[in-house]
Formats: C-alpha cells, sequence, structure tokens
C-alpha cells in the first residue's frame, strides 16, 4: 500500500509540474499548482515528515496558491497578447536555457558522491520526541545561529525588496499630518466681503 501510494503521489507531481507549464489557461494552471503542493505533501507523509506536509498545505496551499488564483482572477490580463510578445523573445530563452543546461553539465558531470555524505545528511533522531518537537529541538538548540541568521537574511532582502520598488510619486497629492496638526486656524481662513453681484 506504501508502494503504490508514493507511485500514486509521485506521478500525480510530475504531471502537476507539466501541467502547470503547459496550460494555457492560467487558472487552470494555478490549480495543478495546488495538486502538486498537494501530492508533494503526501509524498512528505510518506517519509515521515508529517510536520512538513502540514507547513506545504497550510502556507503554499493555503496562502501562497490561493492568493496567486485571486490575483490571476481578479486581473484583466490579455493573455493572448502576452503570448505574441513573448514569442519574440523565445531566441534568447533558447540560448539562456542551453547554457543552463550545459552549466548543469558541467556540474553534474563531474559529481563525486562521499562516503559520508549520507551520514552529514541525516538529522539526529531524538528518542521518544514527536516530529514537531524533533524539528524545534534541533532548530532551536543545535541550529539556532544558522536559523537567526536566515531569518534576519529574510528580513534585509524583504526590506531592500520594498525599497527598490517604492517610488514617490510627486504627480499626486499626498497628506501631510504634521502640516495639518501645527498650522494656524487664524491663517488657514480668511473672510471677505463679497458685494452682491462682485463675484470672487
Amino acid at each position: 500500500m506504501i508502494t503504490f501510494a508514493f507511485y500514486l503521489f509521485a506521478i500525480s507531481v510530475c504531471t502537476a509540474g507539466f501541467m502547470v507549464v503547459l496550460s494555457r489557461n492560467p487558472v487552470h494552471s494555478v490549480l495543478w499548482l495546488i495538486l502538486a503542493f498537494i501530492s508533494a505533501a503526501g509524498l512528505f507523509v510518506l517519509q515521515g515528515a508529517e510536520f512538513v506536509a502540514m507547513l506545504l498545505v497550510i502556507v503554499y496551499v493555503g496562502a501562497v496558491a490561493v492568493l496567486f488564483l485571486f490575483v490571476v482572477m481578479m486581473l484583466d490580463v490579455d493573455f493572448a497578447q502576452l503570448r505574441g510578445e513573448l514569442a519574440g523573445y523565445l531566441p534568447l530563452a533558447a540560448l539562456i536555457a542551453l547554457v543552463l543546461l550545459a552549466l548543469l553539465t558541467v556540474a553534474f558531470g563531474g559529481w563525486e558522491i562521499s562516503d559520508q555524505a549520507q551520514g552529514l545528511r541525516t538529522a539526529p533522531i531524538l528518542d521518544h520526541a514527536l516530529n514537531t518537537n524533533a524539528i524545534g529541538t534541533i532548530l532551536y538548540d543545535r541550529y539556532l545561529l544558522p536559523f537567526q541568521i536566515a531569518g534576519l537574511i529574510l528580513l534585509v532582502a524583504m526590506i531592500g525588496a520594498i525599497t527598490l520598488t517604492m517610488r514617490h510619486r510627486r504627480d499626486i497629492k499626498r497628506q501631510d499630518v504634521l502640516e495639518q496638526m501645527y498650522r494656524d486656524p487664524a491663517k488657514a481662513m480668511e473672510l471677505r466681503d463679497v458685494k452682491p453681484g462682485q463675484g470672487l
């Protein structure tokens, strides 16, 4: 039964991954992406990583994929026009793909597996500890410094992305709270005695 479930989830992940790329409708692509996430979560469950599987379902399926779905459905994008514009970049894309394929071939062609690689990849297993407790103990005990450094790097990346994408437009009116608070009421309003028929 476990072998059947493994092949079922593996085939589902591969099929959904191909359909994400090959689907012409972007909404269908997002739905295939959700299926790929759920199938990958099933593979994690088979490996005994229930916590990672639940994170994959809650974070990616429940938040990221649904956000993608809402954005794709709410934006009125002419995908036929986009495909027409992308066709002009196919030669450049093919060149980049060939360069990346050559780099991967060189990298994996000289790949040598060390005898100690499997032992170094294996995480220490705590006796009589649940999956979530074991992950928390390892992250916040043995790997506390790398975990905090990774969080700091992500924070800096987020601040950098916000700073790079923020543009201050001068052609729109903005609210200046301090100017409103410190204004003088005596100078803010001027009374004029307008005569009948004179106008302003």
